[in-house]
């Protein structure tokens, strides 16, 4: 019988070991590690900038080539001191009219005001919870229970969002500096005033 070699089982050994590590490693996932608030607050301002909440929710004012955001007053929506005369009625196929501002539009709903979304306590999102966010999206209902969100808010679209987006978005919003502005309520359509 031939002795055998250390050497020879060793390497031998360390193959079957390393086809094994392989194959564990291979079956069972790694667990993703959580982000981290910065993280995820980065991931809602990202998903902020291109799902074009400022293009209503930040007031736009004229510059040297138009009007452009005024991004003093980020997301802070329809300036509360902004009194606005009562819109054109609907001519032709034009049934939609919006404030210079992008942040009052009237159409067969009435006239919506675009909301405050800084956290300030008194008039903006400083007093809802995540879980308020989340449903205000996914029902289209304000804090997810109360009057229906007016158009032009894009509810259909971002319902789409998964709940942790949704999540990160409500983080990043409650990131930003609080912005004290009052933003009048949805007034009804013309014919239910009557």
């Amino acid at each position: 019988m031939k002795p055998i070699v250390p050497v020879a089982l060793s390497a031998v050994a360390a193959a079957c070991i390393a086809v094994a590590a392989v194959a564990v490693t291979r079956g069972a996932p790694a667990e993703a590690a959580k982000p981290t608030l910065a993280q995820r607050i980065e991931h809602g301002r990202h998903r902020v900038v291109t799902a074009g909440c400022h293009d209503c929710h930040t007031p736009l004012k004229m510059g040297d080539t138009g009007p452009e955001p005024d991004f003093s007053r980020a997301l802070s929506g329809h300036p509360e001191g902004m009194e606005l005369p009562p819109p054109p009625a609907p001519v032709g196929p034009w049934i939609v009219s919006a404030a210079a501002t992008n942040t009052a539009w009237a159409g067969p709903w009435g006239v919506s005001f675009t909301a405050n979304l800084t956290p300030d306590k008194e008039t903006g999102t400083g007093t809802w919870t995540e879980e308020q966010f989340v449903q205000t999206i996914r029902t289209g209902r304000h804090l997810g229970r109360g009057r229906p969100v007016l158009p032009p808010m894009p509810i259909p679209m971002y319902k789409n969002f998964t709940d942790d987006e949704l999540k990160d978005i409500f983080a990043y919003l409650q990131s930003l500096p609080p912005i004290h502005n009052r933003v009048p309520a949805p007034l009804p359509p013309a014919e239910a005033k009557m």
